[in-house]
């Protein structure tokens, strides 16, 4: 596990257009798919999505998000999506997101029960530096396959899936997960 302390990044602006386009690619439909069915296995609820990215999981999930960046927010609240992680809900998706958040222990002690993520997953120190992933700023937390499935069980989540759909779809690196809470 790996942390960069440069202040992170300011998401505002061109930030959730960007990912908005994005979602629209037939990439964007690939993903959000693999995403909806990683959780659908799991999980028939609503699903509390932690930086929405363009918003497409929201969506087509039928669940709600939460994100720092303004345009997002507006979003969200405009599509009657929005929702405070601070309450607790049962499942929650990370997609792309729990490497950006400062102090990730604090928003996965708001999930009851689920916690879906995706993220770059790496060999090593040597890796993770050479990756097209270390971006520092953006990305906060670096983690190894061991180093994250331990990090998560001292947060009390047992690993019951992990897959590389993401990456078969052509995302270099990227693995997704299925945690579930015990104790």
């Amino acid at each position: 596990m790996g942390f960069h302390p440069r202040q992170p990044m300011d998401y505002s602006g061109e930030y959730f257009e960007k990912y908005r386009k994005l979602d629209a690619t037939p990439m964007g439909e690939a993903l959000t798919k693999a995403r909806i069915d990683l959780v659908r296995k799991f999980f028939p609820g609503e699903v509390l999505d932690i930086g929405i990215g363009g918003g497409r999981f929201v969506t087509e999930s039928g669940g709600f998000g939460f994100d720092v960046n303004p345009e997002a927010l507006a979003w969200l609240r405009a599509n009657g999506r929005y929702r405070n992680p601070c309450f607790g809900w049962d499942a929650m998706s990370f997609w792309d997101s729990l490497e950006h958040i400062p102090d990730p222990e604090l928003v996965l002690r708001s999930v009851g029960d689920w916690a879906f993520v995706s993220m770059p997953i790496y060999k090593d120190q040597a890796d993770c530096l050479k990756s097209k992933h270390f971006k520092p700023g953006e990305h906060i937390w670096y983690w190894t396959l061991d180093g994250f499935v331990s990090w998560m069980d001292r947060q009390s989540f047992e690993l019951r899936e992990i897959n590389h759909a993401e990456s078969e779809l052509g995302r270099e690196g990227i693995t997704s997960f299925a945690f579930r809470r015990y104790g």
